[in-house]
């Protein structure tokens, strides 16, 4: 007899929020995000639940989310603070299990399984813990597998706590609707209301040979997630196989300079990744995507590894200038970095060498991590990505551009 699983899954609410409340406890109660200004790139990332009232999300364009909350208060993002926060909360859990698989920034799966202790014990407990000494809310959902737990999570939350008994994962499921199994987004919801299909009972109730028939292997998985059958393990394997970061613009861009601009700031972000971790990486991958939904990507391999945003951001230039043609609309744009490892560090013999300048210019960017890590990200800002109209009121700033 198969011994049943302990998966616990966690969700920090809200999480950048309930940092910056941390800092300013006059934001408690109040209609604020955090998120990007309200221009043709801005995006909310995360929304106070006061906010989310007026129909605020993640991932919503900042000038819609004005539009829907006019006295909406909008703070900028400060990654590294929020990735602190973060490394506290993994290393609490970390005190109760070694079978942690962090998903985000903000999510993780535990594996309990073998544990005299019920899981809804031991998530309270750890709920209590992250809330007493880390003062941040959280939800947690308890089941016999990964896919179940964080359903379970999604409907208690905030402040949740739901667990879900072995053997009781269909009828849990049933109910709920069909849209909050992973892989379902609007259009798949469509087509599944065109086969009346509107709940995750409803889709349980259907043929899996049918499913599988309409929609291939992806059918036959539906039809088992819809049961409640998942048999994902935890992947607790830490090392990271790449460093990335990408945006996707709240309206197509066009213009060859903000594209220009962001792949720059993506270069920053990445680089930043990379010496926080201690890594260096080989290959660089540009990924672009176009209206509607066509993604492409590219990629090339540096001389040496790297660490360094000119060198990442040049690399990416050059794979954006031979596949973007002058005027053709960019919906998402992203830039990575694998082929990771330790960088080296060796120094020119006599001095003065392309090892020499790469260190200077490390020794420069590290000094502007840890300014950007104590006041912000915003504290240093390239003369670069500043908007036109600033960089005309600052045209000294443009020398070393």
């Amino acid at each position: 007899m198969t011994t049943s699983r302990t998966i616990l899954h966690l969700d920090l609410d809200a999480f950048f929020c309930s940092v910056e409340e941390l800092l300013d406890p006059t934001l408690v109660g109040t209609a604020f995000a955090v998120g990007g200004a309200a221009d043709e790139r801005g995006v909310i990332s995360t929304a106070s639940y006061e906010a989310r009232k007026f129909g605020v999300r993640s991932a919503m364009p900042t000038a819609r989310a004005l539009r829907l909350c006019p006295h909406l208060k909008l703070l900028s993002s400060r990654h590294r603070l929020y990735g602190d926060y973060s490394r506290k909360v993994m290393t609490l859990l970390a005190d109760e299990t070694p079978f942690i698989e962090q998903i985000s920034i903000d999510e993780a799966f535990l594996d309990f399984t073998g544990d005299a202790r019920p899981g809804g014990e031991v998530a309270a407990r750890l709920q209590a813990r992250i809330r007493d000494e880390l003062k941040l809310p959280s939800s947690f959902g308890v089941a016999a597998n990964k896919l179940v737990a964080k359903i379970a999570t999604n409907v208690g939350k905030p402040n949740g706590l739901v667990v879900v008994l072995p053997g009781e994962e269909a009828a849990f499921l049933a109910p709920l609707p069909v849209e909050m199994l992973w892989g379902v987004g609007p259009k798949m919801r469509e087509h599944l209301a065109g086969m009346n299909i509107h709940t995750i009972g409803d889709l349980a109730a259907w043929p899996e040979a049918d499913l599988a028939h309409r929609f291939g292997a992806w059918g036959a998985a539906l039809a088992r997630h819809a049961r409640g059958l998942d048999d994902r393990p935890i992947e607790t394997e830490r090392e990271a196989k790449s460093i990335s970061q990408e945006t996707t613009f709240a309206r197509d861009v066009r213009d060859g300079a903000a594209l220009r601009r962001t792949l720059l700031e993506l270069s920053e972000g990445v680089a930043a990744s990379l010496r926080q971790a201690g890594l260096a990486g080989r290959t660089v991958k540009l990924k672009l995507r176009w209206p509607p939904f066509e993604t492409i990507t590219r990629q090339t391999t540096l001389a040496q590894p790297t660490d360094l945003e000119a060198d990442i951001f040049q690399a990416a230039l050059a794979l954006f200038e031979k596949v973007w043609t002058s005027g053709k609309p960019v919906r998402l744009l992203g830039v990575g970095v694998s082929g990771l490892q330790e960088p080296t560090r060796q120094l020119d013999l006599f001095g003065g060498g392309p090892q020499q300048r790469d260190e200077t210019r490390r020794r420069v960017a590290e000094t502007v991590d840890k300014i950007r890590a104590k006041y912000g990200w915003d504290a240093v800002k390239r003369a670069a990505l500043l908007d036109p109209a600033a960089r005309e009121s600052h045209p000294e700033e443009n020398k070393n551009g």
